[in-house]
Formats: C-alpha cells, sequence, structure tokens
C-alpha cells in the first residue's frame, strides 16, 4: 500500500529498524502511517484536533529509556505506573496542578511547558496515546496510557 501524496517513509537512526514517516510539506515526523495528503494541517483524516498535555515517566522497555531528567533509565514498567498513579492522585486531589507537576515529573521535553504537546490531529501521534486524547473532555486527565514511550497521564486542553 502506498503513502499518502506528500509522505515520505525513512528509517530512524534513534531507533534502529523503525520507520517514521516524514511530511515534506510541514517538515512534521510521525511514527503512525499517515492516512491523507500531506498539507500544513497535519495528517488527520477527520480534520479535527485536539490541544492536550501529558506527563510522562520512562521505564527501561520504554523505545528510548534515557530523558532530560535522568540519563539512564532503570525503573521497571509497573514502577513507572505506580509512579504514575501516585501523580495522577495528587492532581485529582487537587493538591497540585497537573501543569506544575509535569513540569517536575515528566520525561518529555515538553515537562518545560508544563506538558503541553500543542495541538495535534489523528494519526500524529502513537495510536494508544491518540484513541485516549480524541475521548477525553476539555479539562479532563486520562487514567493510566501505556505506549512505546512510557506511562503517562493526559489531559485534554482544547
Amino acid at each position: 500500500m502506498s503513502l499518502p501524496a506528500g509522505w515520505v517513509e525513512k528509517s530512524s537512526k534513534s531507533h534502529p529498524g523503525r520507520v517514521y514517516y516524514y511530511n515534506s510539506a510541514t517538515g512534521e515526523s510521525i511514527w503512525e502511517k499517515p492516512t491523507a495528503p500531506a498539507t500544513s494541517g497535519g495528517s488527520g483524516s477527520s480534520g479535527n484536533s485536539v490541544r492536550a498535555s501529558h506527563l510522562l515517566v520512562k521505564h527501561r522497555g520504554s523505545r528510548n529509556p534515557s530523558s532530560w531528567k535522568e540519563k539512564e533509565i532503570t525503573r521497571s514498567k509497573e514502577e513507572a505506573t505506580e509512579m504514575v498513579k501516585e501523580f495522577r492522585n495528587r492532581i485529582m486531589s487537587g493538591e497540585v496542578s497537573f501543569e506544575d507537576l509535569a513540569r517536575k515529573e515528566s520525561h518529555c521535553g515538553s515537562a518545560s511547558k508544563g506538558g503541553d504537546l500543542g495541538s495535534f490531529k489523528r494519526g500524529e501521534m502513537q495510536k494508544e496515546f491518540e484513541e485516549v486524547a480524541f475521548k477525553l473532555k476539555v479539562g479532563e486527565v486520562s487514567d493510566i496510557v501505556q505506549t512505546a514511550s512510557g506511562t503517562h497521564i493526559i489531559k485534554r486542553t482544547e
């Protein structure tokens, strides 16, 4: 099956043996195979987008087990899940805001922005992450979400 117009399949240097898709119109890269032609509006076929923030805790089984926060990550997936459960409990109880905790605890580069990932369309994020983000109501915080990147909680902001 060929790719929609404007998309190119490339081999990942950071994840040998894995391919990603490059949008020559915008310069964006995505892991999931695109479903619509490359445009400046992204790869989503529905045209709907969401804006979300997340808090990510990586574990040794993550596709890239290092981050700005920890050079070498050795925790198990179970330990990461317990950490994120506790973070979610603190947020839901009102002890701390999602954004403040993401700034302090998230392993993603988006931590500096309180976990804000900006707006995205379908096909631009890992499938498991995207499915949850699009189901959330604005302001709602997800339960635990597992992806190849690690263990997340997601907050839909738009």
